[in-house]
């Protein structure tokens, strides 16, 4: 798609091998890289990169993009954070195969599960598909910012051999498993570049009812794995509550000797179990000693919630008096709560769900954002210690706290990867050998996450920024996010800054780069709100040869394709 000839001149080059750096010169003609070192040929356009960072676009395989890929031509806010590439189709959820009169199954339980408000799928879908093929169809027509990859979601399948049957979470029968088989391995043929499925109680659709593929049989999985084990391409993408249960991950572990394909399950640390995931982590070392190919999908820091006057959910939003303000313009909220009488009912009443209050929203793990997010904030900073330090009730500190900049103000709950308090056993799970980068959920949870910025962080934090304990490399963390990213899910064609590789790179202000706090946009369809992050210090990223970003504003070129899987 690049035409004319692009000479990137005189950058740091990081080239996704892990290699150390090198100044250098790198040339793309015609959507390729054609040169890397003493580029003597003049280009069409050169940027010069004296000074600054040049990596390969980032590979980002865990998305939810879905929907937005079929409304939108600029896939934010990955599309800010030096991603080129992104995998959607995640966590066994998404909108093909679909018949006319199952939409609305498939829209509550992306509501639910992703947090993506239904009446922005009502809006925005198209449904110019009923098939996986015809979805891949549709998406081939459309052009994009970066490249878009997918794969086959179970739970969409399900409903489109079980129907109502597969949302009650019944056993299927032989043929439902056979039909669903088929229907995967006709996904990947026509070019998904995976299947996915969930089995996680976290994963509801919007009324309540946990996701048809929870508690789906071995047999049933097996009929697909193999399924698509016979194509000979294609990746499983696992999310589980138990990837460090033995049954369980003999199970999941299993697929993967049966299909003879590469396998992933998502993997963090929760409070109540801090050290369970380092089982997990053995079982897959294992596994892969044994020849299996199994890796863990981690997150780059603690998976945690945004919380905010415009968001989904804040510090009193399960009080009683809430309800009374929660539907109005956020002007008028902020009115209602500067208001003294107000103030004192809502912070006299106790929450309605105390457990939730506890698990969601303790003062001792909720700390404020500022301008520039500090996503491994020490125990000082919390809204429970700075109360301690003032002398104030930390409740009546988060609610006064909530009313700067005018309700913009937001707070930041770790949830996962944070139970000491610090990011260390995220630097463990990221340093192991059978770990990919992952998880950021771009084009997801739309009122509370806004973690696709992890790419951006990652580069910050973990090579520069981190006060103590241990910190990566900088062609260690480029490696990760690129190379490594896009090998698990079967593309050679890109991740590293070689002649013949495909010309998708970021140039980068190393030393301004950062990020700013999440801001709230309603520019979804039907004025739909969702959670955006800005980055400083993308001086440029190319995708196919043509700069998308410069300065870290969008050029308004769409070079971006769907990427089909096994030459599709």
């Amino acid at each position: 798609m690049g035409t004319g000839r692009l000479v990137i001149r005189g950058g740091t080059v990081v080239d996704g091998t892990g290699a150390e750096s090198r100044e250098a010169d790198v040339a793309i003609e015609d959507g390729q890289i054609v040169e890397v070192g003493q580029v003597t040929r003049r280009g069409e356009e050169e940027l010069d990169a004296r000074g600054l960072l040049v990596t390969p676009g980032f590979v980002d395989i865990h998305t939810h993009y879905d929907g937005q890929a079929t409304w939108s031509s600029r896939i934010a806010p990955s599309s800010s954070h030096g991603v080129t590439t992104a995998i959607m189709g995640n966590c066994g959820v998404g909108f093909a195969p679909c018949r006319p009169d199952e939409r609305d199954m498939l829209v509550r339980l992306m509501e639910g599960v992703e947090d993506i408000p239904g009446v922005v799928l009502e809006e925005g879908l198209p449904w110019n598909w009923e098939s996986f093929p015809d979805y891949l169809d549709a998406l081939a027509k459309r052009r994009f910012d970066i490249d878009l990859g997918t794969q086959v979601p179970h739970a969409a399948l399900r409903i489109y051999v079980m129907g109502r049957r597969a949302a009650e979470r019944e056993l299927a029968t032989e043929a439902d498993a056979a039909a669903m088989a088929r229907l995967a391995a006709e996904g990947i043929r026509a070019g998904a570049l995976g299947f996915s499925t969930s089995r996680t109680l976290a994963h509801r659709s919007s009324d309540g009812m946990p996701t048809p593929t929870l508690n789906a049989y071995e047999p049933e999985l097996v009929a697909i794995a193999e399924a698509i084990g016979r194509t000979g391409r294609g990746v499983l993408q696992i999310v589980t509550d138990h990837p460090s249960d033995d049954a369980e991950f003999a199970m999941l572990s299993g697929l993967a000797r049966r299909s003879g394909r590469p396998l992933s399950i998502s993997l963090g640390q929760a409070d109540r179990a801090p050290d369970r995931w380092r089982h997990a982590l053995e079982l897959i070392e294992e596994a892969v000693n044994s020849g299996l190919p199994i890796k863990a999908q981690v997150c780059g820091r603690a998976v945690g919630l945004v919380y905010g006057l415009e968001l989904s959910l804040n510090p009193f939003s399960s009080h009683p008096s809430w309800a009374a303000i929660a539907g109005l313009a956020l002007a008028e909220k902020v009115a209602a709560m500067r208001a003294p009488d107000f103030k004192a009912r809502l912070l006299a009443e106790q929450p309605t769900d105390r457990a939730s209050r506890e698990r969601l929203f303790n003062f001792e793990r909720l700390f404020p954002f500022a301008e520039r997010p500090d996503y491994e904030p020490p125990a000082s900073d919390s809204i429970a210690s700075r109360a301690r330090t003032l002398g104030r009730d930390p409740a009546e500190l988060a609610y006064e706290m909530l009313l700067e900049r005018d309700g913009q103000a937001t707070f930041y709950r770790p949830l996962l990867n944070y139970a000491a308090g610090n990011l260390d056993a995220c630097a463990e799970m990221l340093g192991h050998r059978d770990s990919l980068v992952s998880l950021g959920d771009g084009g997801a949870h739309c009122g509370f996450i806004c973690d696709a910025s992890l790419p951006t962080f990652m580069l910050a934090h973990w090579t520069r920024d981190r006060r103590s304990g241990h910190r990566f490399s900088i062609p260690e963390i480029v490696k990760a996010l690129s190379h490594d990213n896009a090998r698990a899910v079967g593309l050679v064609d890109r991740g590293v800054i070689a002649p013949g590789a495909k010309a998708d790179l970021n140039v980068i202000d190393y030393d301004r780069l950062q990020l700013h706090a999440p801001r709230v946009a309603y520019d979804l369809p039907a004025g739909g709100r969702r959670l955006l992050q800005d980055a400083t210090g993308y001086r440029a990223t190319i995708v196919a040869g043509v700069v998308t970003q410069r300065d870290d504003r969008p050029t308004g070129a769409l070079p971006g394709r769907l990427v089909r899987g096994g030459g599709a």
